[in-house]
């Protein structure tokens, strides 16, 4: 089975609408975990998050007649895959404790670069060049100046916290590229997703029972419509629709993408629903990762070849 659609040297419009969907539903999502961190810790959330959306899968898989556990070799990467996205949230989380938020976006959205150069290496037809290079660092520089206000002083006390951060960014490029390498041709993405969030279940509860000593704290109604979208719109559906991105395109153009996610978030979760004040630092990042966009998915021409 071949869903991987490996030459693309840029993407067509409909899987560029789409990423800009999944990065305005990401950016929501920034707000759905503030408010449910109010009644709940944040890795016994993400916990939950997993279990609900793994089981939708699960349902979604039975009535579609595909296999959960086609083969050994196929669950045996499942299974790197989950143990890697539990990992990551674990980094992800505990960094957070000793750096600063702004900072935190800043290391983790490091990952485009991480994806780009593994791919560089360890995919066919998914190379690293001068433009694409150029796009990523402009469009990183867009996500830095969002956050430069409040970067806060680079001290030994924030140095775990921002080596944590960083990677929590190589870990989701490191997935990305596990899942592009060694399971794009053998599952489809509905399996995909569903080892990553099966097999990150244990890891994530497991780091919370360690790390949270008060994973329950006063549940809201606000906490559970928050907890829902999470479960049901962003590790169900979005994810899903990512993993067919993973599954068809370069990962390299796909991952860049995720650049809008933190400006989004900004635009999306801090103005219009937590109502914190914006600033127009957010209208300059936003150009600068959409100019830095355009120029790693822009078409290359091409080779011509030469006469015999």
């Amino acid at each position: 089975m071949n869903r991987s659609f490996s030459r693309h040297t840029h993407l067509p419009w409909a899987p560029v609408l789409i990423l800009l969907a999944l990065s305005l539903v990401w950016g929501a999502n920034m707000a759905a975990i503030k408010i449910a961190s109010r009644g709940l810790s944040p890795l016994f959330m993400a916990g939950i998050r997993s279990s609900v959306a793994a089981l939708c899968l699960w349902a979604w898989m039975g009535i579609a007649g595909v296999s959960s556990f086609p083969s050994r070799g196929v669950v045996g990467h499942g299974l790197v895959v989950g143990v890697l996205f539990g990992i990551e949230f674990g980094a992800i989380y505990l960094g957070l404790q000793y750096t600063y938020a702004s900072r935190a976006y800043v290391f983790l959205y490091t990952q485009p670069f991480f994806t780009a150069l593994g791919a560089h290496f360890l995919l066919r037809h998914d190379a690293m060049n001068r433009r694409k290079a150029a796009g990523l660092v402009l469009a990183f520089v867009g996500v830095a100046v969002l956050f430069a206000k409040d970067w806060g002083a680079v001290t030994l006390r924030t140095l775990p916290g921002d080596l944590l951060l960083l990677a929590g960014g190589a870990l989701w490029g490191g997935t990305t590229l596990y899942v592009k390498r060694f399971l794009a041709d053998r599952a489809v993405p509905l399996q995909t997703l569903f080892y990553q969030l099966l097999f990150s279940v244990p890891v994530l509860f497991g780091l919370s029972a360690v790390m949270e000593s008060s994973p329950v704290h006063g549940v809201t109604g606000a906490v559970w419509a928050a907890l829902a979208y999470q479960c049901f719109v962003v590790a169900f559906l979005s994810y899903l629709v990512w993993f067919e991105l993973v599954h068809r395109y370069p990962v390299s153009l796909v991952a860049g993408f995720t650049f809008f996610t933190p400006v989004l978030g900004v635009l999306v979760s801090g103005a219009l629903i937590l109502h914190e004040p914006l600033s127009s630092g957010v209208f300059v990042a936003l150009t600068l990762v959409s100019a830095g966009m355009v120029l790693v998915n822009r078409p290359q021409p091409a080779a011509v070849e030469e006469p015999p």
